[in-house]
């Protein structure tokens, strides 16, 4: 698990990405009850800071998971979008807004593999490829700042890509890995378990 201090780190590191920022600061305005910034806007800022780069550099986008399970059409998760759309307007970046409610309908048909229906967001961040990205920051609804690591921190400060074979399969986490470790040279990339080829069903 983190600790306190761990978690301080990440929040003072990510929170000086302008677009992180901005992001949690306003993400609460869309009327989300459930929603973290993850994936490589929080991940990947934290390498650019080991490596001593600009903090937005080679991020391709910032995911804004939010979950909502009372209407599962694409419709409403479109609208969402588009709301989302006009509040990070100005942000100089592209924020990738995705109901988890509704993954496991489009998940097989990207990935190959059939998908899960999640339970929340930390169920969906638990499911990413890597361990190492299994990292959200959200608000409470009083403001606070909380961070979901439920693998702790020490990869993501170490720079080591850990595999997380529950979900996705090992060409996407090698796919992940060798593009990530082209952009941040200086991550160490641990390899898919030998012993297996497939997903282990969660539970």
């Amino acid at each position: 698990m983190s600790s306190a201090t761990d978690k301080e780190r990440l929040l003072g590191i990510v929170l000086a990405n302008p677009v992180a920022r901005t992001i949690v600061d306003r993400a609460g305005a869309l009327g989300m009850s459930d929603w973290y910034l993850t994936a490589g806007g929080v991940f990947q800022t934290v390498w650019n800071h080991l490596d001593g780069r600009d903090l937005r550099a080679g991020i391709e986008d910032y995911d804004l998971f939010y979950f909502d399970g009372t209407d599962l059409g694409y419709a409403a998760e479109d609208r969402k979008i588009r709301q989302a759309g006009v509040l990070f307007g100005d942000v100089e970046a592209a924020v990738e807004l995705r109901n988890e409610a509704r993954v496991h309908l489009w998940y097989e048909d990207r990935f190959g593999v059939p998908g899960v229906p999640f339970t929340s967001c930390a169920d969906a961040i638990d499911h990413f490829a890597s361990t190492t990205c299994c990292v959200g920051i959200t608000r409470s609804p009083a403001g606070e700042l909380q961070v979901y690591a439920p693998h702790g921190l020490d990869d993501l400060f170490s720079m080591v890509v850990r595999p997380n074979p529950i979900l996705a399969p090992r060409e996407v986490y090698e796919a992940k890995a060798a593009r990530w470790q082209r952009e941040w040279p200086g991550l160490t990339v641990v390899p898919w378990p030998a012993a297996q080829t497939e997903p282990v069903p969660p539970g």
